[in-house]
């Protein structure tokens, strides 16, 4: 049998707020047990890779830092190695983005005047002085605009709430240019940390497993993964008519992973 590897999304995928999915920890073990690798990976930035390590222990689900991805996390790396010395980065998001950049040593910056990068993440205290600081930013420094993820909405338990395509379109509102990068899903450069640096396996060995077409079933598809889409979380089967980004399998929801025979034991 040949190892593959498994990227699951959180939110709408493994769990609901603090709800977790049916057949979640079942199916996750089950992969784990027949030699399969394992990653969780959520543009989420409310939170640190460290708080999902807890949360899905508490939930059953076996983790550790090494197998969790965040937008923060591919952020920091990015930022690592493209800043220089003179570089700062001003940050719209919360404590968790805030503490996992600074964490990885990046220079931060409330200084318009300094900051030569602008960090968006989801920010549920989001207000006209952080947008006005981001913007002179730009104006007086050309500072590169990179947002955690382009997700509008979170699913949560009976709903949804905005997320960081509220700060982008804020910001690009403001400069009327699109922002320069986007960090998490979709991204090429998501794609290829957590393929080649975490699961190091071929792409074509990968399956991409989330609710949401335009970030988790766009990565796959871009990027040479297969994709699975699961109906738990924002994705209707009337969303996937009507889009591009079709996955490879569809899905009631994660339970059913484990039904694939042909993909689990192949």
């Amino acid at each position: 049998m040949m190892n593959k590897g498994f990227i699951f999304d959180l939110d709408g995928t493994v769990y609901l707020d603090n709800h977790l999915i049916e057949g979640a920890a079942e199916t996750i073990q089950h992969l784990v047990d027949n030699g399969h690798k394992v990653v969780f990976f959520t543009n989420k930035s409310i939170a640190t890779r460290l708080d999902y390590v807890k949360k899905l222990n508490l939930l059953g689900i076996n983790a550790t830092i090494d197998n969790i991805v965040n937008s923060n996390y591919i952020t920091a790396n990015y930022l690592k190695q493209h800043m220089i010395l003179s570089d700062a980065a001003y940050v719209i998001g919360e404590e968790a983005l805030i503490n996992e950049l600074k964490n990885e040593g990046i220079r931060l910056t409330e200084n318009s005047d300094e900051a030569t990068y602008i960090v968006l993440g989801w920010d549920r205290q989001f207000n006209y002085k952080k947008l006005n600081t981001a913007y002179q930013a730009w104006v007086k420094n050309k500072a590169v605009i990179l947002a955690t993820n382009p997700d509008r909405t979170c699913p949560v338990a009976g709903g949804q709430l905005p997320d960081c395509a509220s700060m982008i379109g804020a910001l690009e509102g403001a400069t009327g240019e699109t922002i320069d990068r986007i960090m998490g899903k979709p991204s090429k450069l998501a794609a290829e940390i957590v393929v080649n640096d975490i699961l190091q396996l071929p792409p074509e060995q990968c399956y991409m497993i989330g609710d949401r077409l335009e970030t988790d079933i766009r990565m796959g598809n871009e990027n040479g993964l297969h994709t699975i889409l699961v109906l738990t979380g924002i994705t209707t089967i009337d969303m996937v008519k009507t889009s591009n980004d079709r996955p490879t399998y569809i899905l009631e929801s994660i339970k059913e992973i484990a039904n694939l025979h042909e993909i689990i034991t192949a």
